[in-house]
């Protein structure tokens, strides 16, 4: 079993935490975003409170670890490891009672490239242990406003984990998949279950809007977050997000193995 001590100190090597490839510009301007209430930082929260930059500021360096100082505003940012091995803990115990009660879970991500693998193995590990893993609305188009313009995206399913990718491509189910921060995809499954008469899930598994576009509709939602990412640490505050995990969501995708055998190992789901 992978010890805490071992994954602290694969986080801190494979820069999943400690210094991150995220910039302090980034996620600053994230943080001034997200005040501002842009529809790009969102990622389909409404938050109840207001949050200023400073507020912001103050929650990331409480959830996260980076730097509380406003008068810091450039170079690598920081994710302090203590508090992501804590979040995964959390995050791990969430799994583990959603398993011991045979529940319907949803997974999906808008980070296909980096993190599908991490949340594939999870799915496996519940469905193993009796739990529907849910893949209602498969090719439904969805219509979602990039930096591009309008693009229309199918919904798809590799392994158990809803993304979206691009039509025309070749087989369904490829994991192939495109980065998103839109909420529009979970909406759109959460759609698929009601027409298909299949069970909500009792918890939706992810990052970006699936998380806070699950939470905002009331679904108990838990995930991963970047530094950049502020309305999901929004959304724990608030308490429409249970568990956000703080670790850089951009790196290799294997870098995130470890991580899955913490957490499954944690849940009591490692076979």
């Amino acid at each position: 079993m992978l010890s805490t001590g071992a994954l602290r100190a694969h986080l801190l090597a494979a820069g999943l935490a400690g210094t991150v490839a995220t910039s302090r510009e980034e996620s600053l301007r994230s943080y001034r975003l997200f005040a501002a209430r842009d529809p790009r930082v969102m990622l389909g929260l409404d938050p109840e409170w207001g949050w200023g930059e400073g507020d912001l500021l103050r929650l990331m360096a409480d959830k996260c670890g980076v730097s509380g100082d406003p008068t810091h505003r450039s170079g690598p940012d920081v994710i302090d490891p203590e508090r992501t091995l804590s979040a995964l803990d959390a995050f791990a115990e969430r799994l583990g009672e959603v398993a011991g009660r045979r529940a319907p879970v949803l997974f999906g991500t808008g980070h296909p490239h980096r993190l599908l693998g991490f949340y594939a193995e999870l799915a496996d590990a519940l469905s193993a242990r009796g739990c529907l893993v849910l893949t209602p609305a498969q090719g439904r188009c969805v219509d979602i406003t990039t930096r591009f313009g309008l693009r229309t995206y199918l919904l798809d399913y590799a392994r158990g984990v809803a993304l979206v990718r691009e039509p025309g491509l070749p087989g369904t189910g490829r994991e192939t998949g495109a980065h998103t921060h839109s909420p529009l995809p979970v909406r759109a499954a959460l759609e698929g279950v009601v027409e298909g008469g299949w069970p909500l899930p009792e918890l939706v598994v992810g990052d970006h809007g699936w998380v806070c576009g699950a939470g905002q509709l009331g679904i108990e939602a838990i995930g991963l977050a970047d530094t950049d990412d502020p309305a999901l640490f929004v959304g724990e505050a608030e308490g429409q997000v249970s568990v956000v995990v703080p670790l850089d969501d951009g790196v290799r995708s294997d870098y995130y193995r470890p991580l899955t055998r913490y957490v499954l190992n944690r849940a009591c789901l490692s076979r």
